[in-house]
């Protein structure tokens, strides 16, 4: 990880740590870099962006360094990220941006770069563009007359990703009630009217952005107003989605969560049944839980770790050109039909397999055994420090020496923030709690955190 960029492009607080100032930087070096792969020196950059009251600031900052540099920005307005994805690969742009900080609160932003392909653009790009912030080199020139870039409407991109969607599945969603949540962020502009026009009966909460709301107490990192509404309404299925739309988590007809490791199991066995899954192999992340890995191999599906994150995942994918993976927070990959995760695309893939399995969800998701799982959450003066502490590390191989054979530990970096995350898997939540609080103390004992 670089200095701004980590494993979820340049996240900050809007007007602390991600300035305007920031974001008109890294829109000159794009629109510089890329414009040189043109006769006329003019890129084309899609910029999408979600709820967040400084998506708006940061927006004209990103056009404005853009089309200094003499390339053209295409504004999708609010939209979700995988619609970024979408219209990048398939539009012929250069790269594009999405302006969001998914899952975190209204206050904090971020700036993820897209390349042609539709996946994160590459480390060396991310260095070279934190070279330019801080060093302003290379020295690009301010373009001038005629050759300053044009700033260009372009919803429409938008619908084309909507109407991708809707042609995915096979089957009508008729007779089917789902709720959607979501989040006050992108889902907001672009899920009722995709499920609507797939014929469901949909009820959507937390569709109502005013710029200070998203993600507060709703969408995927709070899901109990889901579940109160598929429970009252007596739904079939309800979606929840995050600020930006990348990842979707479920709720089943009995108001049980049903998280990216589960929706992953449905799917993926779905597919192998179908013959559709590569080498019969799904992708996950070090997270997801030891029941999915139980339960893949007594359904003969083998499973392939990676780092977390989603671009792990995509480049795990890539190499093995496996069909589906993800993470356990609902960043769901369906590499058929997109580059990265697409919560929307989720929803659609899971509410397919319920109607050609004809099942309930919750009979689907049943074939899982979940291991209780504790995660928590320790803000630190800072992370390497931290995860290179004798005395932590210690700490941690007496805890996975008690848990040996009947669950695990992990200690990670967060990559968006100065937190390490502590997670403990065990037979009983108690275990956990005293796995994962054994480390967090000697990390307190050690003056490692800060309040």
């Amino acid at each position: 990880m670089g200095k701004y960029f980590g494993t979820d492009g340049f996240r900050g607080e809007a007007n602390v740590s991600l300035t305007a100032g920031h974001a008109y930087a890294i829109g000159r070096f794009l629109g510089w870099y890329y414009g040189r792969n043109h006769k006329d020196g003019t890129a084309h950059i899609a910029i999408g962006k979600d709820t967040r009251r400084s998506s708006y600031m940061l927006e004209a900052a990103l056009s404005s360094g853009i089309t200094s540099s003499g390339s053209n920005a295409y504004l999708l307005h609010v939209t979700t990220t995988p619609s970024v994805s979408y219209v990048v690969r398939t539009e012929d742009f250069d790269c594009g941006i999405m302006i969001s900080a998914s899952h975190n609160p209204y206050y904090d932003n971020g700036i993820k770069i897209i390349r042609s392909t539709g996946q994160k653009i590459e480390p060396e790009i991310e260095a070279m563009i934190e070279n330019y912030i801080d060093n302003g080199i290379p020295e690009i020139p301010l373009a001038r007359r005629d050759h300053i870039g044009r700033t260009v409407d372009f919803s429409a991109g938008r619908n084309r990703y909507m109407g991708y969607l809707i042609a995915i599945p096979t089957r009508s969603f008729k007779n089917m009630k789902v709720g959607l949540d979501c989040a006050n962020g992108s889902a907001s502009s672009v899920a009722k009217n995709v499920f609507d026009a797939l014929g469901a009966d949909t009820t959507v909460i937390n569709a109502s952005p005013d710029g200070t709301n998203i993600n507060r107490d709703c969408g995927s990192t709070h899901i109990e107003a889901l579940r109160r509404l598929v429970l009252e309404e007596g739904l079939d299925v309800g979606f929840a989605f995050d600020g930006d739309a990348d990842r979707c988590l479920a709720v089943d007809e009995k108001g049980q969560i049903i998280d990216g490791d589960l929706i992953m199991y449905v799917c993926g066995k779905a597919m192998m049944e179908e013959g559709r899954l590569t080498d019969n192999t799904i992708v996950t992340t070090v997270m997801s839980n030891l029941g999915l890995h139980k339960a893949c191999e007594a359904a003969g599906i083998q499973t392939v770790r990676t780092a977390v994150g989603d671009k792990y995942v995509a480049e795990k994918m890539m190499e093995g050109n496996y069909k589906i993976g993800g993470e356990q927070s609902g960043h769901i990959i369906f590499s058929k039909y997109a580059a990265t995760g697409d919560g929307l695309l989720t929803s659609l893939m899971l509410m397919q397999t319920i109607l050609d399995k004809k099942q309930p969800l919750s009979r689907l998701a049943g074939e899982v055994t979940i291991y209780p799982q504790v995660l928590i959450n320790v803000r630190v003066r800072d992370k390497a420090e931290a995860m290179s502490c004798p005395a932590v590390q210690e700490a941690c191989r007496r805890v996975e020496a008690s848990l040996a054979g009947n669950g695990r530990l992990l200690v990670r970096e967060s990559g968006t923030e100065p937190l390490i995350r502590i997670m403990a898997e065990a037979p009983t939540d108690e275990e956990c709690r005293r796995a994962v609080e054994s480390v967090a103390d000697v990390m307190r004992a050690e003056g490692l955190v800060v309040s």
